[in-house]
């Protein structure tokens, strides 16, 4: 797996420019300080690395996965080397802390499920077969990727003003990136997305590594740019879809769909892999809460009194009849 930064394009259009292996550790890329400083974050062990999921270092549903999958690869090799009788138990209770760190995504869980899986079908150390689990799914992910953004770009036009909310993930990238070679201006603008301003610090700064014009908005403005006819599509991704059609992703999704619907904007989600089969509909969906105090303060800046409470549900569910359509890896699906 490769070791360290490719600045030759979009720093987060593909997972191993910030998430590695260096002397069997796992490097980290801290998104929390991007793009002002690249500040790798070292983790030794699966706890460190569930920590770090849990803190945000890394964001992104499908960049969680891999990284919780290295922490399980961690975990294998620190068993392999302290006990000559492996422990199959130990291992699974480090599937359990990992897949405690983020619940609303199911990118994370499938991962480990399938190389739990393949660890118990094979006679190989753990910590190879995990390795090999990794590099397949970096691989795919990479293609994955790419494909949803070739079935993307065919639905933007030459002129077009798109709104995207949060890190929609290198599939947004690369269908910005195929639009440019295939000659068309499109013009980005991006939501901040709070607390975490991922809109800000990781899509906006991608989109202008890219060379387009990139425009940065507050979380309260998408419905002032619908309305004055600015808006021409919406992208966002899921972590998670239903079977039913219900979009889980980052708290503020859903608000842009029911604008988007009020002013007849196509609102579409780079749904990458699809929905997860095992989730039949939106309610099967645990929306996870995070600690309210990353909404009172702003990097460590209390924003309001010593009094005041805070609520942050980190996700929403949007019902499919509020998309437009649904891109994957294998085409687009649009609503009926």
């Amino acid at each position: 797996m490769q070791e360290g930064l490719n600045l030759e394009e979009p720093l987060l259009m593909n997972l191993e420019n910030t998430v590695y292996l260096k002397d069997n550790k796992l490097v980290m890329v801290d998104r929390r300080k991007l793009p002002g400083e690249i500040a790798p974050v070292t983790c030794s062990n699966y706890e460190d690395v569930a920590r770090a999921i849990e803190d945000m270092v890394v964001q992104g549903a499908g960049d969680i996965a891999i990284a919780a999958g290295f922490g399980l690869y961690l975990a294998a090799v620190d068993l392999e080397e302290s006990n000559s009788d492996f422990n199959m138990g130990k291992l699974e209770n480090a599937v359990t802390r990992l897949c405690a760190t983020r619940p609303t995504g199911f990118h994370l869980v499938a991962l480990l499920d399938k190389a739990m899986k393949k660890v118990r079908g094979d006679k190989r150390p753990a910590s190879v077969v995990i390795h090999e689990v990794l590099e397949d799914v970096l691989l795919r992910q990479r293609g994955m990727s790419q494909a949803t953004g070739r079935h993307a770009e065919p639905l933007l036009n030459s002129g077009d003003t798109i709104l995207t909310h949060c890190f929609a993930g290198p599939g947004l990238l690369y269908m910005l990136k195929y639009a440019k070679e295939n000659g068309k201006e499109i013009r980005v603008i991006c939501t901040e997305t709070r607390p975490y301003l991922q809109g800000a610090r990781l899509t906006a700064w991608s989109v202008s590594q890219l060379g387009l014009e990139t425009i940065l908005i507050t979380d309260n403005m998408p419905a002032h740019f619908m309305s004055r006819g600015v808006i021409d599509k919406v992208f966002t991704a899921a972590d998670r879809i239903a079977m039913d059609g219900t979009v889980a992703n980052k708290i503020g999704t859903l608000q842009l769909a029911i604008l988007a619907k009020y002013y007849n904007i196509p609102f579409y989600i780079l749904g990458y892999g699809g929905p997860d089969k095992r989730t039949l509909n939106g309610a099967d969906i645990p929306v996870e809460e995070r600690n309210p105090q990353e909404v009172l303060e702003f990097r460590g800046i209390p924003v309001s009194g010593p009094d005041v409470k805070a609520f942050y549900p980190a996700f929403d569910l949007t019902p499919g009849n509020l998309v437009t359509g649904v891109i994957t890896e294998t085409g687009v699906q649009m609503s009926e």
